[in-house]
């Protein structure tokens, strides 16, 4: 039987591998924007690269993470990086609400990590 510090590492792992991959959902979703409906190279090779990468992190995630969880968090950390992203190189407008709903966003994402997940997780991996 694993020990609790082995079990907190490892959900640990998982949790970097969501981040990771929510990462690559705003890379996609940016590269997805460039590409002008596939039809520039290399944005839609970024995509397609990035897609399959981002899914199969999400997919080891929810091996310890409860999906509804896991889903949650990839999406509002990709969607909150990507219109941030889309702020910072001016594409999209900045306004202090927006930043404030951002934050909001984030900020679930976050509590939803702190919570317990009410039940223990399988020991397989």
């Amino acid at each position: 039987m694993a020990t609790k510090t082995t079990k907190t590492t490892k959900s640990t792992a998982f949790w970097i591998i969501l981040l990771a991959s929510a990462i690559l959902e705003a890379v996609w979703a940016t590269a997805l924007g460039l590409s002008n409906g596939f039809t520039q190279l290399i944005p839609t090779l970024v995509f397609a690269a990035a897609a399959s990468l981002s899914m199969l992190g999400l997919g080891i995630a929810v091996k310890r993470i409860p999906l509804g969880t896991a889903y949650a968090v990839w999406v509002g950390i990709g969607a909150a990086l990507t219109v941030g992203w889309a702020m910072i190189t001016g594409v999209e407008a900045a306004s202090p609400l927006k930043l404030l709903f951002i934050a909001g966003i984030v900020g679930c994402a976050a509590g939803l990590k702190a919570l317990p997940t009410g039940k223990p997780a399988p020991d397989s991996e």
